[in-house]
């Protein structure tokens, strides 16, 4: 029997369709990635990017507090919540941090019947109906609609040092941890002259002064209105013709500063910042799909209907960062996790099913 539907992914949009297809009696099935080698590289591992953050003050019911006793009694298996919320590591007071609230999306979508299988999906035939999906361990499935929820993953440098102060410091999304007291009131880093890199910067320069915006080249690749917003903020300061040659600190008090190279003679600088914040663009993660799916010109899936999240094959749906390259925000999935989740249920409604 094909499955009613089969969701891949398991960041907050994934989860958030669990929850709302479970609840509706669709017996929904999760594929939340496979722990493999290649997954941590990539930083695609179950959970999603979430996971792999600390703090998290921006998502909706998640005020100041410690949030131990409730974990305690939320999950059936506390013993396996990550390793940063264990007795010898303080909690946030400010909220709560992502493995936990993503550990709770979990059990959640768990306690109202979603079965959930560790492993990733390699290959989908949307071609045939039933939508016929294969799983790397070799696994094969059949489903009558698909949410496709695998998320988009921030492009890096590849510097080691990138890695070794991921959450210390270095960090992707200026909204999601700008307004850490870590970074409040310091001198912090952009790495890009793209549109985006201007909007972190603009956005970190409410907490933070100054903001170092380096550019690769001589020109930058935003556009001119996001130049002329750059230029006239006195807190940014544009550093053109540089890249970052090493981030430096250490394990207990972070990043301390950056070591900058010169793209046109190759001298090196250092200057003082507590962050140094990636805006060189996502990679949304829908390799698997292998052209079966349209896609927009930066390559997440496209939304053809609108209000909804239909894709271009009647029955599969797209959800969170994998089809939204604006917003990007854990409440932002959610939200259109849940609205992929109703747009199935109502798809098979009106198929029979």
């Amino acid at each position: 029997m094909p499955e009613n539907v089969v969701i891949i992914g398991s960041g907050p949009a994934g989860w958030a369709a669990a929850i709302y297809a479970a609840r509706a009696a669709l017996k929904p099935l999760v594929l939340e990635g496979a722990n493999t080698e290649k997954n941590a590289q990539q930083q695609t591992l179950p959970l999603g990017q979430l996971n792999l953050t600390t703090e998290v003050e921006n998502y909706p019911g998640t005020p100041a507090g410690d949030t131990r006793a409730y974990l305690a009694s939320a999950l059936k298996n506390p013993v396996d919540l990550p390793y940063w919320i264990s007795a010898n590591k303080p909690q946030p007071s400010h909220g709560i941090n992502g493995p936990e609230l993503m550990t709770l999306m979990r059990q959640q979508a768990v306690n109202f019947g979603t079965r959930v299988i560790t492993d990733d999906i390699i290959k989908v035939d949307f071609k045939s109906y039933p939508f016929q999906l294969c799983a790397l361990a070799g696994e094969t499935f059949e489903a009558l609609t698909v949410i496709i929820a695998t998320g988009a993953r921030a492009n890096y440098l590849g510097l080691p040092s990138e890695k070794r102060f991921f959450n210390n410091g270095v960090s992707a999304c200026a909204v999601c941890d700008g307004a850490l007291p870590r970074f409040r009131n310091k001198p912090l880093v952009v790495v890009g002259g793209g549109d985006t890199a201007v909007e972190e910067a603009s956005y970190l320069t409410k907490f933070a002064h100054p903001v170092y915006m380096l550019v690769r080249r001589d020109v930058m690749r935003a556009s001119k209105i996001m130049q002329e917003r750059a230029l006239s903020n006195p807190r940014i300061i544009i550093k053109k013709n540089r890249v970052v040659d090493e981030i430096l600190g250490s394990d207990d008090a972070g990043v301390t500063s950056a070591r900058l190279k010169s793209t046109t003679d190759g001298k090196s600088e250092e200057v003082n910042c507590a962050g140094v914040f990636m805006a060189i663009g996502h990679t949304p993660n829908t390799d698997f799909l292998d052209g079966q799916l349209l896609l927009t010109e930066k390559g997440y899936i496209k939304w053809t209907t609108p209000q909804r999240t239909f894709t271009s094959v009647e029955g599969v749906f797209a959800a969170g960062d994998v089809a939204d390259d604006y917003y990007r925000q854990a409440v932002t999935a959610a939200g259109t996790g849940c609205m992929a989740a109703l747009d199935a249920e109502r798809w098979l409604a009106s198929k029979g099913h």
